[in-house]
């Protein structure tokens, strides 16, 4: 008589995770927002979002950083813009 051969106590798989792309940090959605509204124009918004956007990558390990320091960088800029242009449009009127 033969022996039956010995249970195995291993998990059943249903299926291998052979060639599956490895999962990668998603981007900050306030980052890609400070960068939207520096390209539409505005000038203060991207700037607070652009600091809020880090300061939440920093928190949690989110990738973009370089969107929001890109929305940051067009937020002062148009506030300098748009600070020139009242200075000009006051120092034209008093003259």
């Amino acid at each position: 008589m033969t022996n039956p051969p010995p249970p195995y106590n291993y998990p059943p798989t249903y299926g291998y995770n052979y060639g599956s792309t490895p999962m990668v940090a998603r981007t900050n959605g306030t980052a890609v927002a400070a960068l939207i509204f520096g390209i539409l124009g505005f000038a203060i918004i991207p700037v607070v979002l652009g600091h809020l956007a880090l300061d939440a990558i920093k928190r949690t390990g989110e990738r973009g950083t370089t969107v929001a320091v890109i929305g940051l960088v067009l937020g002062y800029a148009q506030i300098a813009v748009y600070g020139l242009g009242i200075m000009l449009a006051f120092w034209g009127v008093s003259q």
